[in-house]
């Protein structure tokens, strides 16, 4: 839990996939772990004109909560995680509980990091 004199831990996670369900199950098991900008009823929409949908949502990792059981995706679900390095870690922890976890990329920063994931049904 934080307290008044400990920041948010901030961590941007964005992701790409076919079906807006999926994003929803994603965000959702993130939702169980840590406090969101999302509310739990905030449903991503579908793309329009057949483009690829990007879903983004921002998690607090300070804010722990529960461990996500583990989801169903009807279709891998591609992940962009970034923020600092043991926030990024923490929520890539999480999803592990969830899913099955494949990293496909990092870029480090000074004090940042942003990973990219393979998530599929276990």
């Amino acid at each position: 839990m934080k307290t008044a004199d400990q920041p948010a831990a901030h961590v941007v996670v964005a992701l790409s996939g076919q079906d807006q369900d999926d994003a929803h199950t994603v965000f959702s098991a993130l939702r169980t772990a840590f406090g969101s900008d999302r509310p739990a009823d905030d449903v991503p929409r579908p793309a329009t004109g057949g483009r690829p949908a990007v879903w983004t949502a921002t998690f607090d990792a300070s804010d722990v909560r529960d461990e996500p059981a583990a989801a169903r995706l009807s279709a891998p679900v591609s992940a962009t995680l970034q923020g600092a390095y043991t926030d990024v870690d923490s929520l890539r922890r999480a999803l592990t509980a969830a899913f099955s976890v494949r990293i496909v990329g990092t870029a480090s920063g000074d004090q940042e990091e942003e990973v990219q994931l393979r998530l599929e049904s276990r």
